[in-house]
């Protein structure tokens, strides 16, 4: 069976794309006379779906359980790790785990097929022990104390116990010593049961392949049937503001971190909509913008800041991060540029040097593997092509992200969160 393809002449990729018998969505992006390439499987699983419906039974999973999963994945009945076979045949093997997705990718140069083999084999066919599950715990309760001594770790979920009130996307993505305490091994089977079947995942290839042919592997290594696609809860409607405005924390940091975002719940999680958040950002904070430019000149911001929009399991974020000996100023600044480009807009040869700064770099991204690849399996799960991106770019419009802003960046839906250093005289840092 001969894959659909789609051109896209704007960016001169070609796109080959099918949805196989058993629901597995395929992507191919191929680079021929590449020698890397790359494989990436990924499930519509991670760490905020501990609520769901499968066999018309709603089940409630302990926190941590699409994370340990992750792990626990690599475990083979003869004892051996996928990771070293893939490493036996040259390929360099991971996975990582989200709120919304985990995912497992090797690249290599060589031997392109058998590791697509091992890839689809250990993902689809799981082997946990009680042993092997309670020497995980320990392994984990140790990831998890780092993520807490961590300050970035520590400023993110600051921010995000701020936005929201109970979503579970607020939650460490580890779980916690007590929930890591609850999963057995057949926590890990029922879960992998209801999530890990092809209707629920998507397989995304670039570098010099053969697409007929990837979808060959597939077919033979996968089950056949196709499997029910679950349906989550992430908890009843949150409040309209958030949580709460604002957490402090001290420890033994250089200078003040600062997060600070808003959060929405999107109405249709189209291409377009996620765009106009990406480019709003940009729009306000870029390095040319009258914000960064005025707060670097005064020196309270430096080049240690990022501004984003990210988008899992139902949500979306807005969020600045960096470092700064006032972060209430720069709050306070960026409040200030909302304001203004909500009323005003930006000024129109701004608006265009951003968005094509923004186009240029999305097509520069395409030369990351890893970042197309995951970028694609997002595009399965909620239905746009991220390729498409680069056409619907021109279509969002100066009024686009001046409504957007007006909307979702207005002071009453932002929280800060601040990391202060753990000195004597961290107290001079309030105010």
């Amino acid at each position: 069976m001969t894959m659909r393809s789609k051109r896209y002449e704007n960016i001169g990729e070609t796109l080959y794309f099918e949805t196989l018998e058993n629901g597995l969505q395929i992507r191919v992006l191929p680079r021929p006379g590449y020698q890397k390439s790359m494989a990436l499987l990924a499930v519509h699983y991670g760490a905020a779906d501990r609520r769901f419906q499968a066999g018309g039974q709603w089940v409630d999973s302990p926190a941590g359980v699409a994370h340990f999963l992750e792990h626990k994945m690599f475990d083979l009945p003869d004892g051996g790790n996928a990771e070293a076979l893939l490493n036996a045949h040259g390929a360099e093997g991971n996975a990582f785990t989200g709120a919304g997705v985990t995912a497992y990718h090797f690249s290599c140069t060589e031997d392109f097929e058998a590791c697509l083999r091992i890839l689809l084999g250990y993902v689809s066919a799981p082997y946990f022990t009680p042993e092997s599950v309670q020497k995980e715990q320990g392994i984990i309760g140790q990831e998890f104390q780092m993520y807490e001594d961590d300050p970035d770790h520590r400023l993110y979920y600051g921010l995000m116990g701020c936005l929201f009130s109970h979503h579970p996307i607020r939650e460490n993505i580890v779980g916690s010593i007590e929930s890591i305490a609850q999963i057995t091994d057949k926590t890990l089977y029922d879960c992998h049961k209801v999530f890990y079947n092809p209707s629920n995942m998507a397989l995304c290839v670039m570098g010099d392949t053969e697409p007929e042919k990837i979808a060959e592997i597939a077919r033979e290594i996968l089950p056949t049937a196709p499997g029910e696609v679950p349906k989550r809860d992430y908890g009843s409607a949150e409040p309209p503001c958030p949580e709460q405005k604002r957490i402090e924390r001290v420890m033994e940091v250089s200078a003040p971190l600062f997060a600070f975002g808003a959060r929405y719940f999107p109405a249709a999680d189209t291409l377009k909509e996620r765009l106009t958040a990406e480019l709003s950002m940009d729009c306000l904070t870029a390095r040319s913008s009258p914000f960064y430019t005025r707060l670097y000149a005064e020196g309270l911001l430096n080049t240690n800041f990022s501004a984003f929009a990210d988008f899992s399991a139902g949500t979306a974020a807005l969020m600045c991060m960096g470092e700064s000996q006032n972060p209430d100023a720069v709050l306070d600044t960026f409040c200030e540029a909302a304001r203004r480009a909500g009323t005003d807009g930006f000024d129109p040869a701004l608006f265009e040097r951003v968005r094509r700064a923004f186009y240029g770099e999305r097509l520069r991204n395409l030369g990351s593997f890893q970042s197309s690849c995951a970028g694609l399996a997002e595009g399965c799960f909620h239905g746009f092509e991220p390729l498409e991106g680069f056409a619907v770019l021109g279509c969002v419009t100066n009024d686009d992200v001046r409504n957007f802003i007006r909307q979702k960046l207005s002071p009453e839906n932002l929280a800060i969160s601040i990391v202060y250093p753990n000195t004597q005289e961290a107290e001079n840092w309030h105010g």
